[in-house]
């Protein structure tokens, strides 16, 4: 608002938030600043808890997954917020997903929302090392495996319903994701792992035939 009271046009507006600030806690102003398409790029980075104060669980936060404020193991019914589709459905410019393993895609991304005008949201799937009792040096790889895994694919969205999959690299089972996390996944039985997989095959499914007549 101050830089529409200066006539000043051509400066493009960041705001950056975690999973709990954009998932929960901001919710209200961010659907409102979309659904006005107020001329901002937001950026959502997404370790699936709230870590800056102890990895308490978000709705962001992966089904099966133990933190300090899980209330019971297993899934529980729950599902991950779908927080692109949920943007996309403001019929917002632009609204994609990305990966820290991907920084390429990333870059395009962010470049791709500076040239459009209004409210643009990227959403960064973020390994976090702590959280998630990780080395450091395998945070990349992670985060590409879940790329791998359809857990967090990589697509954007035009004006609300025009989707474009920015990447199908050589699918491996979500199994192969998740056992990379064997202590915040410690609780997951067979047969709670083959949920998620059907899930993350739905998922997959949907976006496959949404972009059909959209090829990028």
């Amino acid at each position: 608002a101050a830089l529409d009271v200066q006539g000043k046009e051509h400066v493009q507006v960041l705001a950056w938030g975690g999973d709990g600030a954009t998932f929960d806690i901001g919710m209200t102003s961010l659907s409102a600043a979309a659904s006005y398409n107020e001329n901002v790029l937001y950026v959502c980075y997404d370790n699936e808890a709230y870590m800056n104060t102890g990895n308490q669980m978000s709705t962001a936060t992966l089904p099966g997954t133990v933190t300090t404020t899980t209330t019971e193991p297993g899934l529980a019914g729950k599902r991950k917020k779908d927080i692109v589709e949920i943007m996309a459905a403001h019929r917002i410019p632009y609204a994609a997903s990305a990966s820290i393993g991907y920084p390429l895609d990333l870059q395009k991304k962010v470049q791709q929302a500076r040239s459009l005008k209004g409210f643009k949201f990227i959403h960064i799937h973020t390994p976090c090392p702590t959280g998630w009792r990780l080395p450091p040096e395998e945070v990349v790889d992670v985060a590409r495996l879940a790329v791998r895994a359809r857990i967090q694919p990589l697509y954007h969205v035009l004006d609300g319903h025009t989707y474009v999959i920015d990447a199908d690299p050589d699918p491996v089972p979500t199994s192969e994701y998740l056992v990379t996390q064997r202590q915040r996944m410690s609780t997951l039985t067979a047969e709670e792992t083959d949920w998620i997989q059907r899930d993350v095959d739905r998922r997959w499914e949907m976006l496959v035939s949404r972009s059909k007549h959209n090829p990028a």
